[in-house]
């Protein structure tokens, strides 16, 4: 039997008749959409942000650093054009100094009210007094990031990329302090015993330093980098553990070359800022995991590559408690935490890079969005004259956070359906607030998305008015007492149709005891006879003949017909077998209903000839009668030959040791495939026809024997089609 496969796929554009629901309702549900003037609840509750107020501009990149001095006045260092501006309570901002060097990464005041400013790369200390500067101290380092006054009113710096200390008690005064065996040295703080507290990049130790190359490693963070450190007010050390390594990215950027230039023009090699993907400027460089962990003194090392990997550990808040112990206090895969600043109520505040975040986490352990406040990444945050402030960088700015809540917007994340989808009811819990929606069929909105829908105030239950589409969005506008949670909207998704991707059509032979009738699942069971008589007297006794002994079949054959079918909408799916004949019009229905993947046929149950199996596979019991979908698919042409040649003697002839014989084969479905000859049922001898060629349904033979023994001899001929049908003859030669 000779099988073969084809395929043929359709498809229909219905809508599914089950419901579905997007809900948010989480704390991470509502944390990837974006606020504006909006706080967001560990318990997933959206309600109005305390008032934010933009208190400087920088107009450039980033403000790196902020300190307070002793008049209530405000400095900020800025990059890449390294500026230090002085802000009054007012927020008057006026520029005082303007660095050689493109970033001014620390600043310093001492009890004095005098100023210190780290510039880099190559990295130098300046005084800043009554409007002037000088320069103070060169650590002959590449970059100074970090710098602190100590009890004794000694400056300290932190550098990289040698990983030192530096302690400074004057102009040109210094000497290494501690050598710390890191790349970089990425925060500094002294503690209320006066011990001084570095972190250090890139593996991410704490140290405590005591005195002159004296110190002892705090804590050894699985990230690369410790680059916030503060104190609590029961003598606990809070520290971030930073994934992105922020010292290594600028460093790997500034061996790579740059061409930002300071505003006087003086010859350096500067660090390159380039535009990421949503138009932010960024120092850019490749980032890297922690390699290695060391708490000992060791040489200096050059800075390996950094390569920031996906779905890993990126932040932590570590507290460190006065017995040394160490609690993980929060982390998460999403963002870099920059900055973290202790309350007197025993909260946290901390900055993130992400849409510069500010988050409060509670002395419950409760996390809250405090506010989002647009800037790429907040790096800094202080309290000044009553207010909390927030330094960012891309853009470099300053926001004063306080006072009552006002109003703010809340634009969630993009829904997506996984196709066009009818819009149904939305429904949330909240009070004072009004919902707009949108709709589009691209994954990010732009102008092929609809308008912005007019304001929704019924929270029970409203019609979403946006038009079908495959992508759905909401906007939430609160203000005064407002809240939001739980969010839900109904959508009825497209119905996509079933798809049979494939039809098998097999020959197999089942043990003739072991057949059972057509089908997937045919019950088996024995069969016997009963003889029943009028007179109750036993039947007759068997015939006294000898019975001629019939042999039969091994096995029989079937035809299996299997098929593979899905759905992308995961419907349950229902089949019908059909099948036509060559010359045939109409399709000849099998078995509907069906839910297993094969049915079973036997083999004589279809008169010889050339059959085509079709398969039809409906999602008809998951989705009601109008919106159901079904698709089929043709297998190729399935040649079904049950019925074996004919052989005819022609003639025969011996003559002694001489014998010939001719014979005719034919067969009425199929070309014969094989022709062979025994003598006296010895073993079989292939034969070619006489034209040479076995490849027609007729042929005919010549056979000539020699040497044959004195006796009568019994030569068979056996002749196969191209279904296995094999028909066997005999000729007697005397």
């Amino acid at each position: 039997m000779r099988l073969a496969l084809a395929f043929l796929l359709a498809s229909a554009t219905l809508l599914a008749s089950t419901p579905a629901f997007w809900e948010m309702s989480s704390f991470t549900d509502f944390s990837k959409g974006k606020f504006d003037g909006i706080s967001l609840g560990r318990d997933g509750r959206l309600t109005p942000a305390p008032r934010i107020d933009l208190l400087f501009d920088a107009g450039q990149p980033a403000v790196w650093a902020v300190v307070p001095g002793p008049d209530g006045s405000l400095y900020a260092a800025t990059g890449h054009r390294g500026r230090i501006y002085k802000i009054d309570r007012t927020g008057t901002s006026t520029l005082i100094w303007t660095a050689d060097r493109p970033e001014v990464f620390a600043l310093a005041v001492d009890s004095e009210g005098i100023l210190y400013a780290a510039t880099s790369p190559d990295g130098q200390i300046h005084r800043i007094e009554n409007g002037k500067a000088s320069l103070y101290f060169d650590p002959k380092a590449k970059y100074i990031w970090a710098l602190a006054i100590g009890p004794d009113q000694a400056l300290y710096a932190g550098t990289g990329a040698d990983g030192k200390v530096f302690r400074i008690t004057g102009p040109n005064q210094g000497d290494e302090y501690y050598s710390t065996g890191q790349v970089n040295v990425t925060g500094l703080l002294f503690d209320p015993q006066g011990r001084l507290l570095a972190g250090t990049e890139p593996n991410g130790v704490l140290y405590r330093i005591t005195g002159k190359e004296k110190a002892f490693a705090l804590y050894d963070s699985a990230l690369p980098e410790i680059r916030a450190i503060a104190l609590g007010p029961k003598g606990e050390v809070y520290a971030a553990g930073l994934g992105g390594a922020l010292a290594h990215k600028i460093q790997g950027t500034q061996q790579q070359g740059g061409s930002a230039q300071p505003d006087t023009g003086g010859a350096v090699t500067s660090i390159t800022v380039t535009a990421d993907a949503g138009g932010d400027l960024k120092p850019s460089a490749p980032e890297a995991p922690k390699t290695q962990t060391s708490t000992a003194n060791q040489p200096t090392q050059a800075a390996p590559p950094v390569v920031e990997a996906a779905n890993v550990e990126k932040s932590a808040i570590y507290r460190i408690n006065p017995d040394n112990t160490v609690d993980t206090l929060w982390s998460t895969k999403e963002e870099n935490v920059f900055d973290i600043l202790p309350t007197p109520d025993g909260s946290l505040i901390f900055g993130t890079d992400h849409n510069g975040r500010v988050y409060r986490f509670s002395a419950d352990h409760k996390l809250t969005l405090v506010a989002e406040l647009k800037d790429a990444e907040t790096v800094r945050l202080l309290q000044w004259n009553g207010s909390m402030l927030a330094a960012t960088a891309n853009m470099g700015r300053i926001h004063r956070l306080g006072g009552s809540p006002a109003s703010g917007t809340y634009e969630s994340p993009v829904f997506d359906a996984g196709s066009a989808s009818r819009w149904g009811q939305l429904r949330w819990t909240g009070s004072a607030a009004t919902i707009s929606t949108r709709s589009g069929n691209s994954l990010r909105p732009d102008a092929s998305w609809s308008d912005w829908s007019p304001a929704l105030s019924t929270a029970s239950g409203t019609q979403i008015p946006s038009p079908n589409a495959r992508f759905l969005q909401f906007k939430a506008n609160l203000a005064g007492p407002a809240f939001l949670d739980n969010l839900s909207a109904a959508y009825l998704p497209q119905n996509n149709p079933p798809v049979v991707k494939s039809i098998t059509v097999l020959s197999q032979q089942v043990p003739a005891q072991n057949t059972k009738p057509s089908g997937a699942a045919a019950s088996a069971g024995a069969t016997f006879s009963v003889s029943v008589t009028d007179t109750g007297d036993a039947g007759p006794s068997p015939s006294t003949g000898t019975a001629t002994q019939t042999v039969s079949k091994a096995a029989v054959q079937q035809i299996l017909i299997a098929w593979q079918a899905d759905d992308p909408d995961s419907d349950k799916l229902s089949y019908q077998l059909d099948y036509k004949g060559e010359g045939e019009r109409d399709w000849k229905n099998v078995r509907r209903n069906l839910h297993e993947t094969n049915w079973t046929l036997d083999a004589d149950s279809l008169p010889d000839g050339k059959y085509w199996f079709r398969v039809t596979a409906s999602d008809r019991d998951s989705n009601a009668g109008s919106t159901a979908k079904e698709s089929d698919l043709v297998s190729s042409p399935v040649l079904i030959d049950n019925t074996p040649p004919v052989i005819r003697v022609l003639s025969s002839a011996r003559t002694g040791t001489i014998a010939d014989i001719a014979l005719e084969a034919k067969d009425a479905a199929s070309a014969l495939r094989r022709a062979e000859w025994s003598l006296d049922g010895g073993t079989w001898t292939p034969i070619s026809p006489a034209d040479g060629i076995l490849d027609s349904p007729g042929e005919t033979f010549q056979l000539h024997l020699t040497d044959l023994p004195v006796g009568e001899h019994v030569l068979a001929f056996r002749v196969s089609d191209s279904g296995g049908n094999t028909a066997v003859a005999k000729v007697v030669l005397p």
